[in-house]
């Protein structure tokens, strides 16, 4: 059974960073698409980010390209997004989720991934 933990989130300046973490257990991730996804209230679900767990290969949301990094620390089973140069758009609650597969067609959408943590909320102030 895979369990995904969020941490990280908080209220941060405009402008400001945050690091989010994505503690995976459960079983290996080899062969495996990390994602991250945001949801805004009132707003759909969307994607964020996602990365390759053997390749490390990396994939963005344009909203957030150049501002976000994706990465994963294999010893540690942690999957990381880097948010810098925030802005109050970016306010919602980031969601962590994990497919066993490596396939790129649908990985920008929620339905791919099999499981999911329970979120962590962000909070950018103007």
């Amino acid at each position: 059974q895979v369990q995904l933990v969020e941490s990280g989130g908080g209220l941060v300046q405009a402008g400001g960073s945050l690091r989010l973490s994505c503690a995976a257990s459960g079983r290996t991730f080899s062969g495996y698409t990390m994602g991250w996804f945001r949801q805004a209230p009132g707003k759909e679900r969307e994607f964020v980010a996602a990365i390759k767990w053997s390749s490390s290969s990396t994939y963005y949301a344009d909203s957030v390209k150049g501002r976000f990094t994706i990465s994963r620390d294999n010893a540690k089973n942690t999957v990381y997004l880097q948010m810098n140069s925030l802005k109050p758009g970016d306010t919602a609650v980031y969601y962590c989720a994990s497919r066993a597969s490596t396939a790129l067609l649908g990985m920008r959408i929620g339905n791919y991934y099999d499981n999911w943590g329970q979120g962590t909320q962000v909070t950018v102030s103007s």
